[in-house]
């Protein structure tokens, strides 16, 4: 179910998706530190309280960083979105080309056009196995011959291998004069801009945050969430056990949101929805492919 769809109190209530399962670890950490600390201040052992403390990091620099390694991590996330949908797109356009404008003299014609336009599927499946680095799975097995499949279990990058099986096939049609010049430059331009996307969406894989960044963000979460019991235990005793763990939660959680959606392709709960997405234009592409509107073989 749709997230949007949801009760206000089943989201509240849903740890599927959520950074609960990914930091309440750090937190108890954190809280069972300001455990220790309360003990210590309320037995009169050590004066441990040092709001001084609460300007060694300033809340204002700790949460622009935060909202920075989020906002960037978004940006990767919406335009892996956008790529994704850019290959769906130029997909669904190419085979309504190929299967409207491509003529079939014989059967052996249709069967070529068939396979061609199901590749256009099976590149936006070799594109998540790619970005995955994950080997051919079943999916992609079932739409290509047995001779395309041994082909690509030697290649290192499959998308680009099946982009080059459409463009050869579009040289075929076209020596064959069952296309122009202006449609084969047409074909070959939307081909050019799903490889174009496929290697974008690459860039955001291979492109992550500076590692000097995200080291230093979690020092200061560190130093911060630590620092708290001392700044809190004289005020709120042992109330501030509860308050260092819900603190801790909400810094470390955004941390941890940045963290799962800056890679948009993997298999978080919170990544794109890869399968899906390339089931529904296998789906659509069959649907073409199987309506009665196509016209019967041109027998010469």
């Amino acid at each position: 179910m749709p997230f949007h769809k949801k009760k206000w109190i089943e989201l509240l209530l849903t740890l599927k998706g959520s950074v609960i399962p990914g930091v309440w670890q750090r937190v108890v950490v954190a809280m069972a530190f300001s455990l220790i600390v309360t003990i210590i201040y309320q037995s009169g052992l050590l004066w441990i309280h040092q709001p001084i403390l609460a300007s060694l990091i300033p809340g204002v620099v700790l949460g622009l960083l935060l909202v920075f390694r989020t906002n960037t991590s978004y940006d990767k996330f919406w335009e892996g979105r956008k790529l994704i949908g850019g290959i769906i797109i130029s997909g669904r356009s190419l085979s309504r080309q190929m299967w409207v404008n491509i003529p079939e003299k014989t059967p052996t014609d249709t069967e070529e056009k068939k396979a061609a336009i199901l590749l256009l599927a099976g590149f936006l499946m070799a594109t998540k196995l790619h970005l995955r680095n994950e080997n051919i799975d079943q999916q992609l097995q079932s739409i290509i011959s047995k001779n395309q499949y041994l082909e690509l279990k030697e290649v290192n990058h499959i998308p680009l291998r099946i982009a080059k099986w459409i463009g050869d096939y579009f040289r075929k049609i076209y020596d064959l004069n069952y296309i122009d010049s202006i449609q084969l430059s047409t074909y070959n331009q939307i081909l050019d801009l799903m490889v174009k996307d496929e290697t974008s969406c690459e860039r955001i894989v291979n492109t992550p945050i500076p590692l000097a960044y995200a080291i230093h963000l979690k020092h200061l979460l560190f130093l911060y969430c630590f620092a708290l019991p001392f700044q809190l235990v004289a005020e709120l005793s042992w109330i501030t056990i509860p308050a260092t763990g819900v603190i801790s939660f909400a810094l470390l959680g955004i941390e941890a949101i940045g963290l799962e959606i800056e890679n948009p392709f993997g298999y978080d709960p919170n990544d794109l929805p890869l399968d899906k997405m390339c089931n529904r234009l296998l789906w659509d592409i069959e649907e073409l492919m199987s309506s009665d509107s196509r016209k019967e073989y041109l027998v010469e």
